[in-house]
């Protein structure tokens, strides 16, 4: 539980960055801010329950009724922040999306905001991974190819976080 609880705070905090992104976008839907809370409770040391999975469900669904990337990503990213609190113990690459999409909608976001590459974001976040998050990973698979911006993003991350000691 004190892994989970570490990757739920990375996640969270990732995320956290990202929260006005959406409160900009939809001052009066909660549900990414539910979720975040739901998140912290457990890192606390509330056990996990169905807050966080509902939570989790809630700020997904509010991602696809906002507009703009920036607050998608946002409410995206909240809602994985409360979903890793039920990474699955099997090793699958799948699996690494509760870890890292959450680091990864940051990068978008900071890549959105600046133009630029988010290769000095991708170090920046890879630096807050601290232990046991780099030993957490390397029983995964690596994070899998994909097409998306945020899956490339999700693939940097998880390349730097496991070089990490």
């Amino acid at each position: 539980m004190d892994e989970l609880r570490a990757v739920v705070q990375f996640a969270a905090d990732c995320a956290q960055e990202l929260l006005l992104d959406f409160e900009a976008a939809a001052p009066d839907d909660s549900r990414p801010r539910d979720a975040l809370d739901a998140a912290r409770l457990f890192v606390d040391g509330d056990t996990r329950s169905n807050l966080q999975r509902a939570a989790a469900f809630a700020a997904h669904r509010a991602a696809k009724g906002v507009s703009g990337e920036p607050a998608q990503l946002a409410a995206l990213a909240c809602g994985d922040a409360a979903a890793a609190a039920y990474l699955h113990p099997i090793a699958r690459a799948t699996q690494l999306g509760h870890i890292l999409r959450p680091a990864a909608c940051a990068a978008r976001v900071a890549e959105l905001k600046t133009g630029s590459a988010g290769s000095d974001e991708v170090r920046r976040l890879a630096d807050r991974a601290t232990s046991p998050l780099p030993e957490i990973l390397r029983r995964y698979p690596s994070a899998p190819s994909g097409s998306s911006r945020v899956a490339q993003l999700m693939r940097e991350l998880d390349s730097a976080i496991r070089l990490r000691t």
